[in-house]
């Protein structure tokens, strides 16, 4: 299919110049870039943050432990507090 974009300067000369140094047509490398922005915006379910969220993943039983913690301490009445 084809389209007309509008593409600011120096963007397009840079991925015209990308494209020439991996030695494909500037129409693949557009491609390309249009087809990973889509699997970014479909691998966060619509939620950019989560792009780095995602990656504190294994950060959740330590999150757990220092919630339970905290939560822990916040219930204990101190004598001072009854006054």
């Amino acid at each position: 299919m084809k389209t007309t974009l509008e593409i600011p300067e120096a963007i397009f000369r840079e991925a015209k110049s990308l494209a020439a140094k991996q030695g494909v047509p500037l129409r693949e490398f557009v491609t390309e870039a249009v087809k990973d922005r889509i699997q970014l915006h479909r691998g966060s379910n619509g939620k950019p943050w989560m792009k780095v969220a995602g990656r504190l993943r294994h950060l959740h039983k330590e999150t757990a432990r220092i919630s339970k913690i905290i939560e822990q301490e916040f219930e204990r009445i101190e004598p001072e507090d009854w006054a």
